[in-house]
């Protein structure tokens, strides 16, 4: 270690003195002068990596090199904010290599650690770690955790008080590969002056739960600067990664966790890297801070779900129990970019009123590792022994494999299943659905023909034989489960079912998409899906992906929800489609899916306004005037000689090219030379159905804008407007 430059200490001097002129000055210091001030104490470098070599650092792995790094490194963003010239970098060979440094010993001198930090966000894996009595008691991370991003070091530091005097150790790590796999430090120094920085320490604090929620607030940019930990009764309930805010200004939105059920209990909460005024905001509360603005954001969708707070991606769990439609979905609760995985949980009486729940399966305390994507069926016959029509929810424990969650009360708690995993594999997001047997079919077993009938899982996994592809696997019990075929060409978040073919019973087929929903029409015999045709089809297009049906559907309709990947400035982040059916039917290409909103987004039309049968003339427009921007608008046009067909709505316009006969880029060919075109426009989402289904396109929409004309127009010559409504929709909130 080096000391950094400071004056020399201020040495004094004692000359012989008779005692009581030498008592006087004493006394008299002691009555009339104010208190001494200490001295600063000069700082201490512990590193500075301006040498040839790392020097007595520790150095293993390949990611740091033999030597500091000189500012960026082959192929790396340009890297700035370091002293000298020299940083330990551990992006040598990429984002792939891995390693650390480690200080020699040292006492801490000094009451404050300060350094220059950048890179990687990835608590853990790319940090740097104070370590006394061998145990890392400090830790930091670079700010970075998805593309794009800066090679900025900034100044960090943090409060050793409690240490001073002990022996401790520096060790910086890079465990991390892919991207933002790196971490970079400069300028490690010991001082007893308190950096211009928040001070971000590991605080705790106990207290008795007596309120519905634990708030804490969350500031957004960056990564995860810590962990926060939930303990009742000294079992750990929560353990998530998030930004807590280091001051009341600091904060954008606060997350929370609903705490009904631990009424009463002994709680302790642990932040593992939190200011002293950020964690005093972290409490009890009987609402969430800002809860009253929820849901009336300008950008917020008005009949489309959206979770209050956080990310959400994956639909998951869909199914009808007892009256109501659950719907869970991959959610972090605590942040607006991904991770954290958890279970959200909402519920509807009809598809289109939806009521958030308390989250339901979680990461690291429920799960092993997170709680990634899966499905949800009704064990009506009790074939696990867990209580007929218990609500059984299957997912992918990402420190485990495929497991189970049941419950017995209705969805309002799950107990995880202490068989867990059910399969284990090199895959992901398993769907279990109910297979029943026709006269045809082969029962698996005595077991299997007793209930007419066995249990089929659908779940992603990669292997040698067959790459990325389906998994189909079979069980009685939904416990004990056997690998039965495997489909190539499918990735992530497997469905399948069976529908009629133009509503006829007996004509039926299967289908069979993964996340991109991208389809192939079949065959299933309960153990093994045959295409009957090459290739995929597709009707979802735009940002659509993971999407689910719900099971279980009282009525036999089968209805899907997607995730649609469009962002939001906050506090939520990412969106979901409305709900719709989906029905097989007979067309001039073949058997082809259709996708229409539910019947029940009917319910929400407050005013409406048509024309029938009237004459489009070239470049003449037809209007109808409204008062909303929520809309549910339809047209429907023999396209005649026109070369393009246009509808526009508050803030967006939907074109039918007839010579490429695309709509908005998608193929939609005419039926009898006439196309329909449906929009549903809500806030920051358009979803816009062609030719009753044929082809269904999300994507993104504007913020609350001002209400105008809808207007259809031909272009290039002459159409007729066959049918012409728009229908002003009430907000579900």
């Amino acid at each position: 270690m080096q000391r950094a430059n400071r004056p020399d200490p201020i040495r004094v001097r004692f000359s012989a003195t008779p005692l009581f002129v030498v008592a006087w000055a004493i006394f008299a210091t002691w009555m009339f002068s104010a208190p001494a001030q200490e001295p600063d104490l000069a700082d201490i470098v512990v590193a500075d990596f301006e040498g040839e070599d790392f020097g007595q650092w520790q150095v293993e792995g390949e990611a740091f090199g033999q030597a500091p790094a000189q500012g960026t490194l082959p192929g790396q963003m340009h890297v700035g904010g370091f002293e000298g010239k020299g940083l330990a970098n551990s992006f040598n060979q990429g984002d792939d290599s891995v390693g650390t440094l480690t200080s020699p010993s040292f006492v801490i001198e000094r009451r404050f650690v300060t350094f220059l930090i950048g890179g990687g966000g990835q608590p853990g894996k790319t940090c740097i770690n104070l370590l006394v009595g061998g145990e890392a008691v400090r830790s930091a991370t670079g700010g970075n955790t998805q593309s794009g991003g800066s090679e900025e070091l900034n100044l960090a530091s943090w409060d050793v008080s409690e240490f001073v005097g002990k022996q401790a150790t520096i060790r910086i790590v890079d465990t991390a590969t892919g991207g933002w796999g790196h971490i970079n430090v400069d300028h490690i120094v010991l001082t007893d002056t308190k950096p211009p920085v928040p001070i971000f320490d590991r605080r705790e604090k106990t207290f008795t739960i007596q309120d519905r929620y634990l708030v804490m607030p969350i500031q957004n940019g960056g990564s995860p600067n810590g962990r926060l930990q939930l303990f009742v009764n000294d079992r750990e309930v929560r353990n998530y990664e998030l930004r807590i805010a280091s001051s009341a200004e600091a904060t954008d939105w606060y997350a929370f966790f609903t705490l009904d059920r631990y009424q009463g209990e002994h709680a302790r909460v642990v932040a593992s890297q939190a200011t002293e005024e950020g964690f005093s905001l972290v409490r009890q509360s009987s609402s969430v801070p800002g809860d009253e603005q929820v849901y009336r954001e300008p950008h917020r969708p008005q009949f489309h779900f959206t979770q209050k707070v956080g990310w959400n991606n994956d639909p998951n769990g869909m199914v009808y129990h007892d009256g109501k439609w659950h719907f869970f979905f991959q959610h972090n609760p605590v942040a607006l970019p991904w991770g954290n995985m958890t279970w959200g949980h909402a519920i509807s009486p009809d598809l289109v009123h939806w009521e958030q729940q308390p989250n339901k399966l979680f990461p690291k305390t429920m799960a092993r590792g997170d709680c990634f994507s899966g499905g949800a069926t009704v064990d009506k016959n009790n074939t696990a022994g867990w209580g007929a029509n218990a609500l059984v929810a299957f997912l992918t424990d990402t420190g485990a494999g495929e497991s189970i969650a049941y419950s017995t009360d209705g969805g309002h708690s799950f107990v995880w299943y202490e068989g867990n995993p059910v399969v284990k594999h090199q895959g992901r997001d398993p769907k279990v659905i109910w297979y029943p047997y026709e006269d045809d079919d082969q029962p698996l077993n005595d077991r299997a023909r007793q209930l007419g009938g066995h249990w089929v899982m659908v779940v992603y996994d990669e292997n040698q034989e067959y790459g990325q592809n389906v998994a189909i696997y079979t069980s009685t019990n939904l416990k004990e489960w056997t690998e039965r075929s495997h489909l190539t060409g499918y990735f992530e978040c497997p469905e399948m079912f069976e529908l009629p073919i133009d509503e006829i019973g007996a004509n039926r087929r299967w289908v069979l998409f993964a996340a991109d929903a991208k389809y192939a029409v079949g065959k299933f015999n309960g153990t093994t899906f045959r295409p009957e045709h090459e290739g995929k089809h597709q009707v979802h297009w735009g940002p659509y992906y993971a999407s689910q049906t719900f099971d279980n559907s009282p009525d036999g309709r089968r209805i899907q929800i997607g995730w649609l990947r469009i962002d939001s400035p906050g506090p939520y982040n990412q969106h979901f489609s409305l709900p719709h059916r989906l029905t097989l039917r007979s067309t001039d290409d073949g058997i082809r899916m259709f996708a229409q909103p539910v019947k029940e987004v009917e319910q929400l039309r407050l005013r409406s306004h048509r024309y029938e049968g009237r004459p489009l003339v070239a470049d003449q427009t037809v209007k109808l005037a409204v008062s909303s921007d929520l809309l549910d608008v339809q047209v429907r046009v023999d396209v005649g000689s026109a070369t393009e067909i246009s509808l526009a709505l508050p803030g967006r316009t939907i074109r039918y090219d007839a010579s490429t006969r695309k709509l908005n880029d998608v193929p939609l060919e005419p039926v009898d030379g006439r196309i329909s075109i449906r929009v549903l426009a809500d806030r920051s989402i358009t979803e816009i159905i062609g030719n009753e289904g044929r082809v269904y396109i999300s994507g993104g929409g504007p913020a609350q804008t001002e209400a105008t004309d809808v207007v259809v127009t031909a272009h290039g010559g002459d159409a007729k407007l066959d049918e012409f409504q728009a229908h002003e929709l009430k907000s579900i909130w």
